[in-house]
């Protein structure tokens, strides 16, 4: 009861911040932006070599492992990533939280596609998802036990709007789910439909 109490009022104080946000996300039929990263395991994730082997890959961002939202997300995608993968797509998920965490992520969620640290934030950037939680929203975070800055390994404050990106082969971006209500994503069986079409 405590726990859902919590996250309630964390919810609610996170609300007041969604009309502050400026990010917009990237369109549909726009390219996407490249990038070369180390996910969790040490592989390295080349999105140009990525789109040569595979014809669609799914990017979507993740606040960290502190976020309910975020692991059942990451769990439903698991879950699905059989399906996912025969249709001949990758998944990978960007998050800004730290190695140490995103093992916290993987042992709740039992992910076990790529999941990137985005340091310096270059790939939220990219994709117009990030932002800046402000000094009021810190110290509600705090008050419930989310350390942002222990969570991320820095005093950024930086997180990512959780947005999904579908790629195609050609590098265009053919789906977009970006809503600035953190508590919304999108369902794996919309994924599937974008790419079994």
């Amino acid at each position: 009861m405590k726990n859902i109490k919590r996250y309630i009022l964390v919810a609610t104080g996170l609300l007041f911040c969604l009309n502050t946000m400026a990010q917009n996300g990237l369109k549909r039929g726009t390219k996407a932006p490249l990038f070369t990263a180390a996910d969790n395991s040490g592989k390295e994730v080349n999105l140009p070599v990525l789109l040569r082997s595979h014809k669609f890959v799914v990017l979507f961002f993740y606040r960290g492992q502190w976020c309910p939202y975020c692991n059942k997300q990451i769990r439903q995608m698991q879950d699905s990533l059989s399906l996912v993968a025969a249709q001949g797509a990758y998944v990978i998920a960007v998050t800004p939280e730290t190695g140490k965490n995103i093992d916290k992520t993987i042992e709740k969620t039992h992910a076990s596609f790529s999941i990137v640290q985005d340091n310096g934030y270059k790939i939220m950037k990219a994709y117009d998802v990030n932002y800046v939680v402000d000094d009021a929203m810190l110290v509600r975070m705090k008050n419930f036990g989310i350390d942002l800055e222990q969570n991320n390994g820095n005093a950024d404050h930086v997180l990512p709007v959780p947005a999904t990106y579908i790629i195609n082969s050609a590098g265009n971006i053919i789906f977009v789910y970006f809503d600035k209500d953190y508590r919304k994503r999108v369902a794996v069986s919309t994924i599937l439909k974008a790419i079994s079409q």
